[in-house]
């Protein structure tokens, strides 16, 4: 789960000025699972905090899935840092890995990690790892939390994490879990470069939110059409090149009495791979239903 920026260049409605992204904005809320598919998104006023409204967003899609998968996997940054968040997680049996924000407690509870070592510091990254139990005054109980401590070459102080969890495995696992959630920043970017989600210009809040999920739509077309049936040879093609280089291609129609062509050059899609997407898609179908006896 995680939150982003539309800006607005107009009246349009609810949009207001955020002090975070520094523009009059719309403030959408966006849920992807773990192949980039869209499982749900939100559209918001620019001047809503980051979790502001997750329930209405994130319980629709755990209700999908409840029943249908053995295990249920969830991430997001500090702005979903609150007890509501971790209370239904633990209560619905999902497994969750969030940014904590850094507080003179959880400071003091490694600090003999942040004493910089001895000796001449290496030419790479020192990484170190801390695990201990800690509660807020906000929570209902005291929960796991894990510690990263960067110490960078040529950097005085080191680069400090945390992460508030319910999962066991170690704690180089937890992080390493956690740190895909950047590919999710990677898929909004995708939204916006390619979709281009952000082009919310009606007047109305509600025609904007239609818009949203319209945007959205096409990007999991997008998505369906780079994940089930892009042939190996362009298969880590981003989705902006698989507009530009696919979909977004000249054409000429040519009409016979029986058929019609249509005539594309080969300029990045060869006939042989744009072949193989056509079966790779029919492949998708599924079979039709035997014949009554």
């Amino acid at each position: 789960m995680d939150s982003s920026v539309s800006p607005t260049h107009g009246e349009q409605e609810n949009s207001v000025w955020n002090g975070h992204y520094a523009c009059t904005c719309y403030h959408p809320l966006f849920v992807f699972n773990q192949f980039g598919d869209l499982e749900r998104c939100s559209l918001r006023p620019g001047n809503v905090h980051s979790a502001d409204g997750w329930d209405g967003v994130l319980k629709p899609v755990v209700a999908r899935y409840q029943g249908n998968v053995s295990r249920i996997y969830f991430r997001a940054d500090a702005g979903f840092a609150n007890p509501e968040v971790y209370e239904y997680l633990e209560a619905e049996g999902i497994k969750y890995a969030i940014r904590l924000p850094a507080n003179s407690v959880l400071q003091g509870s490694i600090g003999y990690l942040l004493t910089r070592p001895v000796g001449r510091p290496p030419n790479e990254v020192r990484c170190y790892y801390a695990n201990f139990t800690y509660q807020a005054g906000s929570w209902s109980k005291p929960r796991r939390v894990i510690a990263k401590v960067e110490w960078h070459p040529g950097e005085l102080y080191p680069r400090v994490g945390f992460i508030v969890t319910n999962m066991s495995r170690p704690a180089e696992r937890v992080v390493a879990f956690y740190n895909k959630r950047g590919t999710c920043e990677q898929w909004i970017k995708e939204g916006k470069g390619a979709i281009k989600w952000t082009r919310l210009s009606c007047r109305t809040f509600a025609a904007n939110a239609v818009r949203l999920q319209l945007h959205a739509l096409a990007y999991n077309l997008g998505n369906f059409l780079r994940t089930l049936a892009t042939p190996e040879p362009i298969k880590d093609w981003s989705m902006t090149s698989l507009k530009e280089k696919l979909i977004k291609i000249g054409a000429k129609v040519v009409r016979h009495g029986r058929y019609i062509a249509f005539q594309m050059a080969e300029v990045a899609i060869s006939r042989h791979l744009f072949a193989d997407i056509l079966r790779l898609i029919a492949e998708l179908r599924p079979p039709p239903d035997p014949a009554p006896a």
